[in-house]
C-alpha cells in the first residue's frame, strides 16, 4: 500500500472520530450544557459547536480556491495569502459573529444532520481525488488560523478540520467533558 492510500485511509479514519465524537458531544448535551460559556472563547458549548462545524463546511470552497491557484504560479497564492493577511481582523469578525447566527439558526437537531452531511460529502470527495492532485499546493493566510500553514496542499487540507475541530474541542465546558 503506498503512502497516499494509507494517508488517505488515515483522513477517513479522521473524519468518522470526528463524526462519532461530534454526535457524542451533542447527544449528551443538556440544554443548560449548551447554554454555558466556553473556556478561552467569548461563545457558548452550542456556539463552539456550530463553528467546529463550520471547519468542515469551509473544506469545499477552500478545495476549489486551492484547485485554481494550486496551478497558478506560487506567486499568485502568495500575493492572494497576503491580501487576506492584510484582511484579518474584519475575517476575525465575521468568524465571531458567524456562529452566533448559525447556532439559533440550525439548533442542536439539524446541526447533527448538516455534520453528518458534511463529512459524508468530504469522504465521497476524498475518494475521487486524484494521485497528483492530493499535492497540488498554494500560499495560505496564517494570520487566519492556527492550522493553516504557510503552504497547503488538498491533502493537508483534508486534515485540517479535524485539527480545527479536536483544538476547539478541549474549549467545551461540557458536562461529560470533565471541565
Amino acid at each position: 500500500m503506498s503512502n497516499a492510500l494509507l494517508d488517505r485511509q488515515a483522513i477517513h479514519d479522521e473524519l468518522e472520530r470526528a463524526r462519532t465524537t461530534f454526535h457524542r458531544l451533542l447527544d449528551d448535551a443538556t440544554e443548560d450544557d449548551l447554554r454555558r460559556p466556553t473556556n478561552g472563547t467569548r461563545w457558548t458549548n452550542e456556539q463552539l459547536l456550530f463553528h467546529m462545524l463550520f471547519g468542515y463546511i469551509l473544506i469545499r470552497p477552500l478545495l476549489l480556491l486551492l484547485r485554481i491557484f494550486g496551478r497558478l504560479p506560487s506567486g499568485v497564492s502568495r500575493a492572494f495569502a497576503a491580501l487576506l493577511n492584510a484582511g484579518t481582523r474584519p475575517f476575525d469578525a465575521v468568524n465571531y459573529l458567524g456562529p452566533l447566527g448559525g447556532a439559533m439558526v440550525f439548533g442542536r437537531r439539524r446541526t447533527g444532520i448538516v455534520f453528518d452531511r458534511v463529512i459524508s460529502s468530504l469522504h465521497r470527495r476524498l475518494d475521487t481525488e486524484q494521485e497528483a492532485d492530493l499535492a497540488l499546493a498554494m500560499h495560505y493566510p496564517t494570520r487566519w488560523d492556527p492550522f493553516f500553514r504557510e503552504v497547503m496542499t488538498i491533502g493537508d487540507l483534508y486534515r485540517y478540520p479535524t485539527q480545527h475541530f479536536d483544538f476547539h474541542r478541549r474549549q467545551l465546558t461540557l458536562a461529560d467533558e470533565g471541565h
